[in-house]
């Protein structure tokens, strides 16, 4: 619907280096659709089905990997040490999450590729988000919720991987230890109380790393049986849980009550006429410098000029010259 009714503004949203992070959101949402169906289709879709279907949601995310990931090692003005951010997960974790569906329909091959691929990415990703570069894209205020995704890669992987092999084994494990670490060390109060400055759709993006730490966990919980991992289960379910109610209700009453759940928003600027781009921009800004100088030139007002000699001054010159040679 907005690429019917707001062509521009997904093509201008396509073009930022945060915002098409956000593209593979669709796509993963209907791969863990397609995962909790009900038994009985999944049993039906059992074969070329469950194939077909997979291929199709992962079609897209290869194709925006193609152009993103390709960006990234071509250098350039989108070459990763520049538009690093923290929604770069996104792209991470859509090969995650293929993998672990792909893995549920009984496939094998595929799910393995994009788990490679996406292993190679985030420990680029992870890296050069740890050093921060000032050339790095940086996230205006009402987004650092985002910096909470984070956890969801390694711990998506971690129980993507475990479906891969069939059981919750070393490497599993040691993902899942990144993702609880990052959990804790970025679930601190402090730096909460700093980013929560004011509701917004962002913060949504704490539901989902949050969910995928509390199903990692249970995970754990069911290969290392003991009172503190089944405390930690039921702590992190019941935290998701009471942040998706919190949000869920936040949400209704910012959309319905008080009516300002969609601020303007400058950074899109939806218009129907195409954007300059960075060439015709500066000529255009040339073109501006030429014109103000010329007018300087021509109105600005002439120097005067030093008074002429009387003719008796000259003609006296004139002779202490010949006189001289």
């Amino acid at each position: 619907m907005k690429v019917i009714f707001y062509f521009e503004a997904v093509r201008r949203e396509f073009r930022h280096p945060v915002r098409v992070n956000f593209f593979f959101a669709p796509w993963i949402a209907c791969l863990f659709l397609f995962q909790g169906l009900p038994p009985s289709i999944h049993v039906d879709l059992r074969g070329g089905g469950a194939a077909a279907t997979w291929c199709a949601l992962m079609s897209p995310i290869l194709c925006l990997e193609l152009k993103i990931y390709g960006e990234w090692m071509s250098g350039g003005r989108r070459r990763l040490s520049r538009v690093a951010n923290p929604s770069n997960h996104l792209s991470i974790v859509g090969n995650f999450v293929g993998a672990l569906v792909g893995a549920t329909v009984d496939l094998r091959e595929g799910p393995i590729f994009f788990f490679a691929v996406g292993l190679a990415h985030y420990a680029v990703l992870f890296v050069t988000l740890y050093q921060r570069l000032p050339s790095n894209e940086t996230l205006p205020r009402e987004l650092h919720p985002v910096f909470f995704l984070f956890v969801a890669a390694p711990t998506v992987a971690c129980v993507a991987w475990a479906e891969l092999s069939g059981h919750f084994d070393s490497a599993s494990r040691i993902a899942y230890f990144i993702g609880l670490f990052l959990y804790a060390s970025l679930g601190d109060g402090r730096r909460i109380e700093r980013i929560c400055c004011r509701f917004s759709l962002a913060w949504w993006a704490y539901t989902f790393p949050m969910t995928g730490a509390a199903i990692a966990t249970i995970r754990y919980a069911g290969e290392v049986t003991n009172p503190l991992t089944e405390t930690l289960s039921l702590a992190l379910s019941a935290m998701s849980t009471l942040t998706m109610a919190v949000l869920l209700i936040s949400t209704v009453v910012h959309a319905v009550v008080l009516g300002d759940l969609f601020p303007n928003d400058v950074s899109i600027a939806i218009a129907e006429s195409r954007p300059l781009d960075g060439k015709k921009k500066k000529k255009k800004k040339m073109k501006m410098n030429m014109k103000m100088k010329t007018s300087s030139v021509v109105f600005s007002p002439a120097a005067p000029l030093p008074p002429r000699p009387p003719p008796v001054e000259r003609e006296a010159a004139v002779a202490i010259q010949i006189d001289e040679r």
